[in-house]
């Protein structure tokens, strides 16, 4: 099937810039980075693991990419627990796929990305938290292995964070 069999292009339809969300976990702690103070989105901030797919790469492939990058880790055990879309009030929005594993092999190391930390699920809720992370997370953390997905939408009214799931 040709693009425009695919109905590419149409500048009039809603398109999604593809990103990666990853939350790996050993016994009851989340590993988070905490964004470096230089970085143009989330200084300051803990969030998940994770960045944009890039051009060739599944959707898994990425996710594996990103925490390899951002961590050290390799050989982790990921599932796709949600999607999400954002709708950024521009033309181009944001799809987010979140995934949760189990962390696997290496020594964590810095990546300019922040500085990592193995966190306490119970006392996430403490940190200052990229501003999704308190809805997300339990949502993620609610699903066993091999449920099926939540799917979600982030949006803003009046810079006013609003989210659903279903």
């Amino acid at each position: 099937m040709s693009k425009i069999d695919q109905g590419m292009p149409l500048t009039r339809r809603y398109q999604y810039v593809p990103r990666v969300l990853i939350f790996l976990e050993r016994d009851a702690q989340i590993l988070l980075i905490k964004g470096a103070a230089d970085k143009r989105v989330w200084p300051n901030l803990y969030n998940g693991l994770g960045g944009h797919v890039e051009r060739g790469e599944s959707i898994l492939e990425a996710a594996e990419r990103e925490v390899f990058e951002e961590s050290g880790l390799s050989r982790n055990r990921l599932w796709l627990c949600a999607s999400v879309s954002i709708d950024t009030e521009a033309e181009t929005g944001i799809v987010m796929w979140v995934f949760r594993g189990r962390a696997g092999e290496g020594e964590l190391k810095e990546s300019a990305e922040g500085s990592l930390e193995w966190v306490d699920r119970d006392g996430i809720e403490a940190l200052d938290l990229v501003v999704d992370l308190p809805v997300l997370i339990p949502q993620v953390f609610s699903l066993n292995e091999g449920e099926s997905p939540i799917w979600g939408h982030y949006w803003y009214e009046e810079d006013q964070f609003k989210y659903k799931f279903s």
